[in-house]
């Protein structure tokens, strides 16, 4: 099931973010806008356009969602491959699981570390150096 899901949602947040599906959307909102004069701006008129967009909402914030999840962990992956290549500090892989005060105690440490500007400075170096 989740598979099946993963694979809907990609291929339909795939389509939705093309240009055809936007000019699908506004077509339809200029054809409802039109007949508004034909159903003399009736209750159910509105109640359509009302309807189907709240629908259309209410499923789209699912695919999305997963979409981030999907983007955000890929990120992730990438970057901890990234720290464990390099010479950086194998520490952080895995930080993304930490409750948000503990990253937020994380990040006060590392700029109270890291704000001489001495300091700064020297790490700079020593990573171009690293580059050479």
């Amino acid at each position: 099931m989740d598979r099946f899901f993963e694979r809907l949602a990609g291929r339909i947040a795939t389509a939705t973010g093309q240009p055809g599906a936007f000019i699908l959307a506004l077509a339809t909102i200029i054809v409802w806008a039109i007949t508004g004069p034909l159903f003399r701006w009736s209750d159910t008129w509105q109640l359509v356009i009302n309807t189907g967009t709240t629908i259309v909402t209410f499923l789209m914030v699912f695919l999305i969602q997963n979409a981030q999840n999907r983007d955000g962990s890929a990120i992730q992956a990438k970057l901890d491959e990234l720290i464990r290549a390099s010479h950086a500090r194998n520490q952080f892989i895995g930080v993304e699981h930490l409750s948000q005060s503990d990253l937020l105690a994380l990040l006060k440490h590392l700029e109270q570390k890291y704000a001489d500007e001495v300091e700064h400075e020297h790490a700079i170096e020593r990573l171009i150096s690293r580059r050479r």
